[in-house]
């Protein structure tokens, strides 16, 4: 199984950007597809993006697509989520997941196996 650690949270200003990263130990994150997903307080945890084992298939939730962007490097067994123009709406938890790669990508968090501890991001006004 997989081991997952995300990273890069923290405070940021509207407008600001913040990287993410996700750290994969135990197995490659080239047998998974990846998500990210963000959970507000009081709120479902729910979808934000994700990439194929292959890194060749992409998906963004409507809210931040044209201002997230997902990216995987093999090299280093790790997942990216770029956020710019960050917004207090995107104000939340967010966490890294793990699919195996012989099923279909998805969007639901139900279908994703392996989780990390989530890293905290806070967008002030």
């Amino acid at each position: 199984q997989v081991q997952l650690v995300e990273s890069g949270g923290g405070l940021v200003q509207a407008g600001g950007s913040l990287r993410l990263s996700c750290a994969a130990s135990g197995r490659t994150v080239s047998l998974y597809h990846m998500g990210w997903f963000r959970q507000a307080p009081g709120k479902e945890r729910e979808f934000v993006a994700t990439i194929s084992w292959s890194g060749g298939i992409t998906a963004y939730a409507d809210s931040v697509k044209g201002r997230f962007t997902i990216s995987r490097d093999g090299a280093k067994n790790t997942v990216y989520l770029q956020m710019n123009s960050l917004k207090p709406e995107d104000t939340a938890v967010y966490y890294c997941a793990a699919r195996d790669a012989l099923l279909l990508p998805s969007r639901t968090p139900p279908a994703y196996r392996y989780w990390g501890q989530g890293t905290q991001v806070t967008v002030s006004s």
